[in-house]
């Protein structure tokens, strides 16, 4: 991304074109007809199966209802082609995927079957299976402008619920017209991961992770022809309808800062609302995206049919779990599309009593938060005195800064480059706030007295999306005062 301080309007300009298409629910069906309000959509989540168990953590109120009248009882038939072309639907076929459609060959649709037919290849290897298997998988997709061609056609069961964009039953996916291309492949995708997952792993898993995953999964790059799946946006243009970050933006606006708990717990009524699905995806891209959390994270999502499913999370986590949870804090506060998880991973290293004589450090300028490995006292008053010179952009041409910052650009509020400060507890306390969410600004030269005793940790202010272009470092002298 960009730090020419002339693209910043534009730059907020494409954020919002990009949310403005926000499709309100990928794939369950529609309750009721209600105002437009996204805010007061709901959806029934009802998962039905014709083929396949319902996947754990189903819905309760599908539980309740009678199984012989809402499973599909009788199959959907296959049409011939004298049937397709009456109802003017054509059938495009792939190695892994039938896609009926109404819609015509101008529009993109036939180039969804390749799609999917590359996604599945991607889908076995993230989830560590042989793309060969007996009997061969295969997905049928209905991808709809007038429904009712569909039904003449036989090709949407009497028992389909009522659904708003997307809907999978077993190996059958149907899918409303959108009307930004990118996001009609994510639907596909989405509820191509859904079928996937339970045809070949048994399951999708507890709620937050069918959904997360699906989300992760569908969120794609499309070079020419070349689908490449979880692919973190890096700017919302290449995402158009997506908007799971403005989900968790807006829910922070009202106040509601979930911890990563709050998304595991989600039960099965969660998603008849429109927000979680942006908070599983960000716990989903989170720890698969970290470079401690990602190994433990992908040897859990192969077994989403483990009933104790959160219980092993958890337990795979414990010794990581405060880091974890400290982590997630700051990446929910500082989300934003291109968010570089590798470049803003802690190295949480406690810290030692500074000498007599003081010491120093460097602070890499590319980095987030960086231990000094030095641990300040409570009350105690100490001197932290930054000089070196630093890159802290690339765009149109180097940007040089020093541990000051440049006041022609800033990030929260206090000039980029600055030099920031902050004092860690040790243990942190998972139920607290993070004290890196309070940084102190320092600057060149500044004075700090600690509230808390805790290892000092040092950065230069910046996006956690635009590390990347930054170069050199900060050489910090600490003395105590």
């Amino acid at each position: 991304m960009s730090k020419n301080p002339h693209s910043l309007v534009g730059t907020q300009a494409k954020y919002n074109r990009g949310v403005l298409g926000l499709a309100p629910h990928p794939c369950r069906p529609l309750a009721t007809a209600m105002p437009n309000s996204a805010s007061k959509i709901m959806f029934l989540a009802v998962w039905l199966f014709s083929t396949t168990p319902a996947v754990a953590g189903e819905n309760p109120a599908s539980e309740a209802r009678d199984n012989t009248a809402t499973a599909s009882t009788v199959p959907v038939r296959e049409p011939g082609k004298a049937l397709l072309k009456t109802a003017g639907i054509r059938e495009l076929s792939g190695k892994y995927l039938t896609l009926y459609t109404d819609l015509p060959a101008s529009s993109g649709a036939d180039r969804l079957v390749d799609a999917f037919d590359q996604a599945y290849s991607q889908w076995c290897s993230y989830f560590g299976l042989p793309e060969a298997r007996t009997p061969p998988w295969r997905a049928t997709a209905c991808l709809m402008r007038d429904k009712k061609r569909f039904a003449a056609a036989g090709l949407v069961p009497a028992d389909l619920p009522a659904f708003d964009h997307a809907y999978f039953r077993g190996n059958r996916v149907w899918i409303y017209e959108q009307k930004d291309g990118y996001y009609q492949r994510h639907l596909l995708l989405h509820e191509g991961t859904h079928a996937f997952m339970n045809a070949t792993l048994g399951s999708c898993g507890p709620p937050w992770f069918m959904e997360g995953i699906a989300e992760l999964l569908a969120t794609h790059a499309l070079d020419e022809d070349k689908v490449a799946l979880n692919r973190f946006p890096g700017d919302a243009d290449d995402v158009p309808g997506w908007g799971r970050v403005r989900l968790v933006h807006d829910a922070l606006k009202q106040g509601r800062r979930l911890k990563i708990d709050d998304v595991l717990t989600y039960d099965a009524r969660a998603h008849e609302q429109v927000e979680p699905y942006g908070w599983c995806w960000a716990a989903a891209a989170f720890l698969d995206g970290h470079p401690r959390y990602q190994e433990h994270f992908r040897k859990l999502a192969v077994h989403p049919d483990a009933k104790d499913f959160n219980e092993r999370l958890r337990r795979e986590f414990a010794t990581d779990w405060p880091q974890l949870a400290e982590e997630w804090q700051l990446f929910v506060e500082h989300l934003e599309y291109g968010y570089d998880l590798t470049r803003e991973a802690i190295d949480f290293r406690p810290g030692k009593l500074l000498a007599a004589t003081g010491t120093k450090v460097k602070v890499a300028a590319d980095r987030g938060w960086q231990s000094t490995g030095l641990t300040l006292e409570a009350g105690k008053g100490y001197r932290l005195r930054a000089t070196g010179r630093f890159q802290v952009a690339s765009d149109p041409q180097p940007w040089p800064s020093g541990p000051a910052g440049v006041t022609i650009r800033y990030w929260e509020g206090k000039p980029l480059g600055m030099m920031l400060a902050a004092v860690h507890p040790e243990p942190f306390d998972p139920s607290s706030q993070s004290s890196l969410l309070k940084p102190i600004a320092i600057g060149e030269d500044a004075t700090i007295e600690p509230a808390i005793t805790g290892t000092l940790y040092l950065r230069i202010n910046d996006s956690p999306a635009e590390l990347n272009d930054n170069a050199g470092s900060v050489e910090v002298r600490i003395s105590a005062e």
